[in-house]
């Protein structure tokens, strides 16, 4: 793989991280509402309370290293370059790029990366284990029914696509919740283990995380098996219409090895990138599943954090979400460009 094309696309991958920082910045901060008045949590605190909360947060320092001049009657006069380095946006970058996401407000002063940290484990382990199971079954029903299409077990399963790829996650994780949780009680309805309960080995504690998991990872993995079926349906569709499968069938192939040999591996490609993004998308998909069933991960992190407005926390977590989005991307260009030369030009 040529050096120029791995350097184009590092590149476009930190310009665009670089620029989705800055603009998280600043939509954070145009939320209505005052930080520290919900850190403090009291509505009747004191003008001094407020202001030593401002100070110690950093949030009486100007946002932007740009400044206006306002006359007695509120006319805007001029606006004139502040100091590059009295700014929360500059404190912001310079901190990031230490790797250092600052203190959350609703932790009481607790690191946002550690607290990250504790959380990204149960999201990683719940999307997973669905992703990896929607890759199996997806790729592997969707090009049966191309290599089989017009049969009945094309339609049947280009139909079952479609019902799951139309579903939502929530929608989804609240039918499953309702049927297997309230009604026949055959799985827990949230979190991810039994509150209060004393484990006699480690054995009986990944067993109860087990039992927690199905709902949740069976969410998540039907929302994705229609997606990589249908996708991979058309991709074995259009290859199957290759002159090199032509050729290989006149040569008295049999059609198990035309399959492995020609079909599946360039019927892949679209998936590499699609696999790639959904991976990327980890946390964006955690939102949803994760509030229906209340699993301590990413996704209930980043509601918990729009709520109490911790832009400390809410900033790391559109980090770590533009980052993998990025990174997914980027990955995905490689592979892409690896098996396929003709990107690379």
């Amino acid at each position: 793989m040529g050096s120029r094309f791995l350097l184009r696309r590092a590149g476009q991958a930190f310009l665009t991280i670089l620029f989705v920082l800055v603009l998280n910045f600043i939509l954070f901060r145009s939320l209505p509402g005052s930080p520290e008045r919900i850190l403090l949590r009291n509505p009747r605190i004191s003008a001094a309370s407020l202001e030593a909360q401002r100070e110690r947060w950093g949030l009486n320092d100007p946002l932007l290293p740009i400044s206006v001049v306002i006359d007695d009657r509120g006319v805007r006069l001029e606006d004139f370059p502040a100091s590059l380095t009295d700014n929360q946006l500059f404190s912001y970058l310079v901190a990031t790029a230490q790797l250092d996401l600052g203190l959350s407000f609703q932790f009481r002063g607790r690191d946002v990366a550690d607290v990250i940290g504790e959380r990204m484990g149960p999201t990683l382990l719940l999307f997973g284990l669905g992703e990896i199971i929607a890759i199996f079954v997806g790729l592997g029903l969707g090009a049966r029914a191309g290599w089989r299409r017009g049969t009945a077990s094309d339609y049947l399963g280009t139909g079952l696509s479609l019902v799951l790829y139309s579903m939502p996650y929530f929608w989804l994780g609240m039918i499953l919740l309702i049927i297997f949780a309230a009604e026949l009680r055959w799985f827990p309805t949230s979190g991810m283990v039994t509150p209060g309960m004393d484990y006699a080995s480690p054995l009986d504690y990944v067993a109860d995380v087990a039992w927690h998991l199905v709902l949740p990872v069976a969410t998540v993995a039907l929302g994705l098996i229609g997606q990589y079926s249908l996708m991979m349906r058309s991709s074995v569709t259009e290859v199957l219409a290759e002159d090199y499968v032509t050729t290989a069938r006149a040569k008295g192939l049999k059609e198990s090895r035309i399959l492995r040999h020609h079909v599946w591996p360039n019927a892949l490609l679209p998936a590499v990138t699609l696999i790639a993004i959904n991976l990327g998308y980890i946390v964006a998909g955690a939102i949803t599943v994760e509030q229906v069933f209340s699993w301590p991960g990413l996704g209930t992190l980043t509601v918990d954090a729009l709520r109490t407005r911790d832009y400390p926390m809410m900033q790391g977590l559109f980090l770590v979400l533009s980052i993998s989005v990025v990174a997914a991307s980027f990955l995905a260009d490689m592979v892409y460009g690896f098996l396929d030369p003709r990107v690379r030009t």
